[in-house]
């Protein structure tokens, strides 16, 4: 990963359960408190029916049955990435620790050094999100446009998500 130039916050993690392609439950190691936590930076398509979908639906205009497929096709790529018991660390923007549903934000690195995040928006399997700043954001953006030119992940069945 780049570097962050903020200050951060590390949190080692096991990785507990799924959410969707941007989203798990992690358990901290040493409290073995429980935390769910959103992938900063990035968005994947939903995967159920929910006030976002529809927006998404309006916004894209796209219905919402087929941006639930892709919503899954990105839960699926993000499961093959790690496993229930893999070990992760949480870096967190000091400026931006939880979102407003209380999720801790932050990248996940795995085991081997990768950071889940980058990984996601390089295969084209989420987006930049663009509606809270990150330091990673204009990379995401850059990454993002090559994947979509590239036709990877999603973009290989549609032009926006």
């Amino acid at each position: 990963m780049n570097a962050i130039t903020t200050n951060t916050k590390n949190i080692l993690l096991e990785v507990v359960k799924f959410v969707d392609g941007d989203g798990l439950i992690g358990k901290e190691l040493y409290s073995k408190n429980e935390y769910e936590i959103r992938l900063y930076g990035i968005d994947a398509p939903e995967i159920k029916n929910c006030p976002k979908i529809l927006k998404d639906e309006r916004e894209l205009q796209m219905p919402a049955a087929l941006l639930m497929k892709l919503g899954y096709l990105s839960f699926d790529y993000f499961r093959s990435l790690l496993s229930i018991g893999d070990k992760i660390k949480l870096i967190q923007e000091s400026n931006n620790l939880q979102d407003k549903y209380g999720r801790l934000l932050g990248y996940v690195v795995l085991e081997n050094g990768l950071v889940l995040n980058e990984i996601m928006i390089k295969e084209g399997y989420a987006k930049p999100y663009n509606e809270v700043f990150c330091e990673m954001l204009p990379l995401y953006q850059e990454w993002s446009l090559q994947a979509k030119i590239n036709s990877k992940g999603l973009y290989c069945l549609v032009n926006n998500f």
